[in-house]
């Protein structure tokens, strides 16, 4: 959602007032997931998407109505029953939860944006912890917390505040979101605002050069380190940040590795392999990737068990890296290397999506039960 708040800086800057509508909490199946964000201006133009369709067009239509008439912000269920799906062109059946925000003479909300904006950006990151339904609190009450520790605010219960700064400081690393649910009926919504995940390719070969390519189209940021200058210079890389010349065990130390930081390494060969893997495995990265055999990474464990790398580090590493798509050639095996880095911060395994087949044996019961009525 970088691209909302990069708008909300500017409209903060040029004075003007604008809404934002973010998608809180869902259930079932829904054209888009908690953290969408959707910028109203006071023109009615937008930035940002809550997933097309009638949803979103009937969320524009409160959020335009909540900066007219200054309404303060709002929580709207949204339920996607089979005619109104149908309608857009949607196959859905769930529930959508919004909040609303109108950003107007709020001084420290419009501050927020831009402090989001900035950690997008590369800056500091933060977490926010937002108040958007209760009976009991204020509405819109937030804790802000950043990535020093410190946090702001309150939200007006003090055993609230300590779960919503601990689940801030959860999701932060990684810019997720969550949910608090609590038996008084207040609903909590949690975002962490981080930089884009940072790709950083151990060896600049033919499979690297392709997972540099789809992983800046996936918008990841790209950094290249290999002991060749010739194979980490900005002529082969030219969608990279940065790139460095350095020994395989050194490289990444030029790089800001963080848990949002995920790590291929694709050296020259099987002895460099095993250096770049020891220096990445001793990094903080949250996911470190090794290209090759099974065989190259049983020779390789061993080593690094032998070195003293902790066996719950090794067991955190993808190797052989990427999905299994049976590809061959580097544009395939970059392909399969990406998606896994994809599935993995998305907290998902990366199987297929496939329906299990009691889901179409029962829809063949009914049909066929149908028939012979």
């Amino acid at each position: 959602m970088k691209a909302v708040y990069d708008e909300a800086t500017a409209l903060t800057h040029d004075g003007q007032d604008f809404v934002i509508a973010t998608v809180v909490h869902t259930q079932g199946s829904t054209p888009q997931k908690p953290g969408a964000a959707l910028l109203v201006r006071g023109d009615g133009s937008t930035v940002g998407t809550l997933g097309g369709g009638c949803v979103e067009g009937d969320i524009w239509f409160a959020a335009k109505e909540a900066l007219r008439e200054n309404t303060g912000p709002q929580y709207k269920r949204y339920y996607l029953n089979e005619d109104i799906a149908a309608r857009d062109g949607l196959v859905c059946g769930g529930t959508m939860y919004f909040y609303i925000e109108p950003l107007t003479g709020d001084a420290d909300g419009r501050a927020l944006s831009a402090e989001i904006a900035d950690a997008y950006a590369g800056g500091p990151s933060l977490s926010v912890a937002t108040l958007v339904k209760s009976d009991r609190l204020a509405q819109g009450a937030r804790i802000v917390v950043r990535e020093d520790g410190t946090s702001e605010g309150t939200l007006g219960d003090a055993a609230l505040d300590a779960e919503a700064i601990e689940t801030a400081k959860d999701v932060m690393p990684m810019g997720r979101t969550a949910r608090i649910h609590t038996d008084q009926g207040d609903e909590l919504f949690v975002e962490g605002y981080t930089a884009p995940a940072l790709l950083v390719l151990i060896g600049g070969g033919h499979v690297n050069l392709q997972v540099a390519r789809i992983g800046h189209m996936m918008g990841l940021r790209v950094m290249v380190t290999d002991d060749r200058r010739e194979f980490a210079n900005n002529e082969r890389f030219p969608m990279a940040e940065a790139t460095n010349v350095a020994p395989y065990d050194r490289g990444v130390d030029a790089f800001p590795v963080t848990p949002n930081t995920a790590i291929v390494i694709g050296s020259r060969g099987h002895h460099f392999d095993d250096l770049a893997t020891e220096a990445a495995a001793r990094t903080n990265a949250g996911y470190v990737g090794l290209l090759g055999s099974k065989r190259k990474t049983i020779m390789i464990y061993e080593s690094l068990l032998r070195k003293g790398v902790p066996e719950e580090r090794l067991r955190e590493i993808h190797a052989p890296v990427g999905l299994d798509l049976g590809g061959r050639t580097p544009e395939e095996i970059a392909l399969s290397i990406v998606s896994e880095i994809v599935a993995w911060r998305n907290g998902r395994a990366g199987g297929p999506m496939t329906m299990e087949p009691f889901h179409l044996d029962r829809l063949v019961a009914k049909v066929n039960g149908a028939a012979a009525r």
